[in-house]
């Protein structure tokens, strides 16, 4: 496994497959400009990617908020990334916010969203970007941008309305309004809500489930599902033939089917 990346504003703990990021910038309710969390986590899902071991990342928050997103302070201050001219701004967000979105959308592993408390704005979109979202009763969503003049500088438009679909996503773009985890279950936007205190447990058991399946077949389901959404199904078709011939020449593929016939339980090794 490569070495682990260094974080400044959050921390990392590697289980048996799966590893979980937390954001540690509770005094600034976790945003994501302003501090190092940005770095931290495109590097942690480059590290992710690069190791075959780790099937899931967890992402998550320490004390009550998951994220609030953009800096307001900064943001009133044009201190940091909105600081400068408009063609410094618009730099400062396709190198600085925007990278999340990129790295998010190329994380070849699973990533979990534990939503621990309040996602907004950016923080929200940064959920909408992972695969699965955990909430419980402390969770709040809300597409804020609206509400200081701003549009989702992220894409979280982009990510938002192939979550919920266009009209659920125009009515949170254009209201602007904070939805709690009941309306957030019903929307789909969660796939479980839970007990606080279940959390953790919760994301953990869907991480280490997925710890147990072939890891290349994984990353070429994930890679796939992405692929689908932007192709024409003939074009999806010859890649998912591709694709799979490589997947029946795999020693995994071989394991798997030796354990089904067998009814005994495969170690895979990710070749």
């Amino acid at each position: 496994m490569n070495p682990t990346p260094t974080l400044i504003d959050a921390s990392l703990s590697i289980n048996a497959g799966y590893a979980t990021l937390r954001f540690e910038r509770d005094d600034l309710r976790n945003a994501l400009t302003g501090t190092n969390l940005i770095n931290d986590l495109c590097n942690t899902i480059a590290w992710a990617n690069a190791n075959k071991a780790i099937s899931t990342l967890i992402i998550t928050g320490a004390g009550k908020a998951f994220s609030s997103g953009g800096n307001v302070k900064e943001m009133r201050d044009k201190q940091g990334m909105f600081g400068g001219s408009q063609a410094e701004i618009s730099d400062s967000y396709r190198n600085g916010i925007q990278r999340i979105s990129r790295a998010m959308h190329s994380a070849e592993i699973v990533t979990i969203a534990a939503v621990n408390g309040a996602a907004v704005g950016a923080g929200f979109d940064l959920c909408s970007m992972a695969d699965l979202r955990i909430g419980c009763e402390h969770t709040r969503f809300g597409e804020t941008f609206i509400n200081l003049g701003i549009i989702p500088g992220d894409g979280g438009a982009w990510f938002l309305q192939r979550l919920v679909g266009y009209q659920r996503a125009a009515e949170l773009s254009f209201s602007g309004r904070i939805i709690d985890s009941k309306e957030a279950l019903e929307m789909g936007i969660l796939l479980e809500c839970v007990a606080s205190e279940e959390l953790m447990a919760t994301a953990e058991a869907y991480a280490q489930d997925y710890a147990t399946k072939p890891p290349l077949a994984l990353r070429q389901t994930k890679r796939l599902m992405k692929l689908a959404q932007r192709q024409e199904l003939s074009d999806f078709l010859d890649v998912c033939a591709d694709v799979q011939s490589q997947c029946h020449h795999t020693k995994d593929h071989h394991r798997a089917v030796d354990a089904f016939v067998n009814k005994t339980t495969a170690q895979f090794e990710g070749n």
